[in-house]
């Protein structure tokens, strides 16, 4: 059934004020001691530390990720073309969203000293038992679970994008906001980047900015380098978004009818490095709560920061600024971690984006239908065909298939190896370079659906080409 542009647009406001809502609304009985596991994945996971959407985006991900790969290794067979299978798939993807829920919520709050706790003083004021905060804590965050995937859900039938892509361009926002404009203090130096240069020139002297020293504590402490880096990462991922192979079209029984069918450079779009990351922060996740109980099998966590500093789980920790991998700024805080450590740890993060992004890629055009044969199959429907050949989805098929694998894979590396240059030069807020190319991405893509909706409400017959009724 189609929904009116109007009303799209209406769904979409709602549902981004209600999750901003939802995002401040406290965690009742929460510890100020508790930790927030995600907190360096926060900016594309959506939600916030502390708030009833606690565990963001992560749940809908990560039972993603597990779907796609149990239909991508052929051990759950569906055939995503068929309307009755994708029903089962999207039927599947809840009951896991739901299982993922209690799976990440369940390790954080139990064990000897957990990660997510009840605020003892409160049960003690109350009169009541610690048990009853510790229910009261996970109701919460199960009950925030589920709203972010009805809230997804009613973006994806009623609104304009995706859910997951509008709360991650609402979190990454809120992280650029706060990393111009925060006055709080951080070791003695505002964390938003123009009180901090209100600071440094109130601060600090010309003579001493222009020193060998000065010029790296401007650049790097400064903000000026990650200023820079979110600036050029914008105007790249607009760059890459506008290139395209367009594959000419016309209309079998209306003569004049032409149109093209974009393959872009970015063809999966950057939502496959959300998996690729989600995948690294459950793994973080497994490591931590081993090190919390005493297993230090798979590394050893720095107790103050939470960050792995030896083991498999320091190589597996993704780059999020030049503190992590600029040999003379990590030996400010971690002495003991070699310099050839370091170099591994960031061709280990190179690689996983790389090779990951391009793999979750070729995943995500096979689940969402934008694989060649779905395409043709809409092209074929909308009665559209290409100039010189027969109209035949096989044909169009074969064509396709020239473009949308290359690209897929070449656009899936591509974004990869941006995000961890993004991330080695740092980013302003820590909103960190998968989240700024997320949101610019989503934000660009956005923007062309909203156009697209238009031209579909003013040119009803164009909706066959989308497959639209």
């Amino acid at each position: 059934m189609h929904v009116h542009f109007k009303r799209k647009l209406g769904w979409t406001i709602a549902v981004l004020i209600l999750y901003f809502v939802l995002s401040n609304v406290p965690l009742f009985g929460l510890s100020p001691d508790s930790i927030d596991l995600f907190a360096q994945y926060r900016a594309f996971f959506a939600g916030a530390s502390g708030s009833l959407l606690l565990l963001g985006i992560g749940p809908i991900v990560t039972a993603s990720i597990v779907l796609q790969l149990l239909v991508g290794a052929d051990i759950i067979k569906l055939d995503l073309s068929n309307p009755r299978d994708q029903a089962i798939f999207q039927g599947g993807q809840k009951f896991l969203v739901l299982v993922m829920i209690v799976l990440t919520t369940l390790p954080q709050m139990v064990g000897a000293n957990p990660y997510i706790k009840p605020d003892l003083g409160l049960a003690a004021s109350m009169g009541v038992d610690p048990s009853v905060l510790w229910w009261a804590l996970f109701i919460q965050i199960f009950i925030g679970g589920v709203l972010i995937m009805f809230l997804d859900e009613i973006v994806s039938k009623w609104g304009i994008g995706s859910g997951v892509g509008l709360f991650i361009v609402a979190g990454v926002a809120q992280a650029l906001v706060t990393g111009i404009l925060n006055w709080q203090l951080d070791q003695g130096m505002p964390i938003g980047i123009i009180p901090r240069w209100i600071w440094i020139a109130q601060n600090m002297g010309a003579s001493e900015l222009l020193s060998g020293e000065g010029f790296r504590f401007l650049l790097i402490s400064g903000g000026v380098l990650a200023l820079i880096t979110t600036i050029i990462i914008f105007l790249l991922v607009i760059f890459f978004e506008s290139t395209r192979v367009e594959i000419p079209l016309a209309h079998s029984a209306v003569r004049g009818a032409r149109g093209k069918f974009p393959v872009k450079l970015i063809y999966a779009s950057v939502l496959p490095m959300i998996l690729v990351r989600a995948l690294q922060a459950n793994i973080q996740m497994v490591g931590m709560i081993l090190a919390r109980k005493g297993n230090t099998l798979l590394g050893v966590y720095d107790a103050a920061s939470g960050k792995p500093i030896s083991g498999l789980m320091y190589y597996l920790n993704p780059i999020y600024s030049p503190y992590d991998w600029i040999p003379s700024l990590v030996h400010q805080n971690y002495p003991d971690i070699a310099t050839w450590q370091i170099a591994l740890r960031l061709g280990c993060d190179l690689g996983l984006m790389v090779i990951g992004g391009m793999i979750f890629a070729v995943f995500w055009i096979n689940t969402t239908n934008m694989g060649a044969d779905a395409v043709a199959k809409q092209i074929q429907r909308s009665g559209m065909q290409i100039p010189g050949f027969r109209r035949d989805p096989r044909i169009l098929e074969r064509v396709l298939e020239r473009y949308i694998p290359k690209v897929t894979i070449i656009g899936g590396a591509l974004v990869g190896l941006l995000v961890v240059v993004a991330n080695m030069l740092g980013t302003i807020g820590n909103a960190s370079g998968t989240g700024i190319l997320l949101a610019v991405s989503i934000t660009y893509r956005l923007y062309e659906d909203i156009a697209s909706e238009q031209m579909m409400e003013m040119h009803p017959m164009i909706r066959g080409l989308f497959g639209k009724e």
